[in-house]
């Protein structure tokens, strides 16, 4: 009799943990996140982009002559504005020297050997071979002058000097010259915006140096491509700098009108960051279940940002509180709709 009490004991535990089990099981699944909502709707933006950049010389050039040798003299310092044709940098003069004289004399070769080929004295190939000599010599005679004479291709300052006078020149440049009356500056742009940035339009720049003050640029190049890493695209600034109060190297702030435009804005926070990775997402309520949608991020207006998703629909409910611990799928309870 106690045998059997204890079979039916052993029975009715098994049973009872195998419902518990089942029921501990069903939980989790029937369990729904406490969420609230919010509908989805479309906003006119004033779109404005801002970036940081570092202003560029317009143009900069390291005087490095195509020849080596002494420099005689350097007419320049550090600082030095200099025009369009200046002389810049002298080197030793013995090559040009040597070669000027070998072009005289072969100026008066010419002329002989021309003379007696218009008699029938000497022969074509020997004319030939005289005039080759002299148009040889000739260039070679131009790209003396050119690396013994140092010139400024372009109106500038110079910005580094690295010799002195007397000293060899072994290859480093012995100059830098910067074009400052007109500077440059690449901005990056997200790649969803790659349609509306146009060659020609206006952009504004400021610096923590100027406060208050703002300077024109005109966005003079849109690059064709895409980074792969980054999603974005670059563009170049033309900044004239006429009273020379920007100068290679400094920080500015830029700021560029894209006009009115319909877009999708969401509270910051409800924009959430994948894991190892810079995607972002959102949850929305789809039937009650939460649905992950991928998105873009655009401008940023205070706490609300811009999201870009061709997934994302007006009307759609968006989840705003409660999202940070949802996964994809999990039932969803309600607890508020704005």
């Amino acid at each position: 009799m106690n045998s059997r009490i204890f079979s039916l004991l052993l029975l009715t535990a098994l049973v009872a943990a195998s419902c518990g089990g089942q029921q501990a099981q069903q939980a989790p699944e029937e369990r729904a996140a406490l969420v609230e909502t919010t509908a989805i709707a479309y906003s006119d933006i004033t779109r404005e982009l801002e970036f940081s950049s570092t202003l560029e010389g317009w143009q900069t050039l390291n005087v490095a002559p195509s020849v080596t040798g002494k420099i005689e003299h350097i007419y320049v310092e550090v600082g030095t504005s200099v025009g369009a044709g200046a002389l810049l940098v002298r080197m030793d003069q013995n090559q040009l020297t040597t070669t000027k004289l070998t072009y005289a004399n072969l100026g008066v070769e010419m002329d002989r050997i021309a003379s007696l080929r218009e008699s029938g004295a000497v022969s074509q190939q020997t004319y030939d071979q005289t005039k080759l000599s002299y148009e040889q010599t000739k260039e070679t005679l131009a790209f003396l002058e050119k690396n013994t004479f140092v010139r400024a291709p372009f109106n500038g300052v110079i910005s580094a000097k690295n010799y002195q006078d007397g000293e060899l020149y072994s290859g480093q440049p012995i100059l830098v010259l910067t074009q400052i009356h007109t500077l440059k500056a690449l901005i990056a742009i997200p790649e969803n915006y790659f349609p509306l940035v146009k060659t020609g339009m206006q952009v504004s720049l400021t610096s923590d140096i100027y406060p208050g003050e703002t300077f024109p640029a005109t966005i003079d190049i849109v690059y064709p491509t895409v980074d792969p890493a980054s999603h974005t695209f670059q563009a170049r600034l033309r900044i004239p700098n006429g009273g020379l109060k920007l100068r290679p190297g400094m920080y500015v702030k830029t700021k560029m009108s894209l006009g009115v435009a319909r877009a999708v804005v969401v509270p910051y926070q409800s924009v959430l960051k994948l894991t190892g990775s810079n995607d972002r997402y959102v949850f929305v309520d789809e039937d009650g279940v939460a649905k992950r949608v991928f998105v873009k991020l655009g401008q940023r207006f205070d706490q609300d940002i811009e999201v870009i998703s061709d997934e994302l629909h007006e009307g759609d409910r968006l989840v705003t509180t409660g999202q940070a611990k949802l996964v994809d799928g999990v039932k969803l309870n309600v607890t508020k709709e704005n």
